[in-house]
């Protein structure tokens, strides 16, 4: 089962929102300001993140920051703000800062059940498949640099191989993860994390 950390100080609303996403089959816990769900982040290790932006004693935005830069472990963890305010500027802000989505209040419930949906799937993915491929140095080599736009003459000169070798190289990667052309290998490494264009 999933677990969500709904972080939002007016009370009636975290407890809508537990009300309904326990129904959809999610174990949801509650903080009601943002010290509270910074050691409920700490403590628990939620799956994904409900927060409101403005609390007492630290803000959303606040909250976010402290998590990314003292528990790193925790950046590919789903980060959605929830505001009454639809505010392009603070949208723009939590987004540098790492969110991944900001939903406006009053909350549609189906389309954040979409949203969260869809961000659980993305991690999901991100932690499964890659882990199911392993691709050597020089695969990993060659495909960083054809993700940077080199040709497989250029990849030769830079690490001091034939053509011939990296063309075998990109090509037994290609295999590796499943696809049928070298810039598609390229995108599916890059969003799995193997490689870092």
């Amino acid at each position: 089962m999933k677990k969500i950390l709904c972080i939002e100080d007016e009370r009636d609303t975290a407890l809508l929102i537990q009300e309904e996403f326990e129904s959809r089959g999610y174990w949801v816990s509650l903080a009601f300001d943002g010290q509270q769900g910074l050691m409920a982040i700490l403590r628990d290790e939620p799956d994904l993140v409900l927060c409101d932006v403005n609390m007492p004693v630290m803000s959303g935005f606040a909250l976010l920051d402290c998590v990314v830069s003292m528990a790193p472990r925790f950046s590919s963890m789903p980060f959605i703000f929830l505001t009454a305010l639809a505010n392009r500027d603070d949208e723009l802000k939590g987004r540098k800062l790492g969110a991944d989505d900001y939903v406006t209040k009053p909350i549609d419930f189906e389309i954040l059940n979409e949203i969260i949906t869809a961000r659980l799937a993305h991690v999901a993915r991100d932690q499964v498949w890659p882990k199911e491929v392993e691709l050597s140095v020089r695969e990993i080599e060659a495909l960083t640099w054809a993700a940077r736009g080199k040709t497989s003459l250029e990849i030769a000169e830079l690490l001091g191989m034939s053509k011939r070798t990296v063309d075998f190289h990109l090509d037994n990667a290609r295999d590796k993860l499943g696809v049928s052309t070298r810039i598609q290998a390229a995108v599916k490494a890059a969003s799995g994390r193997i490689i870092r264009p």
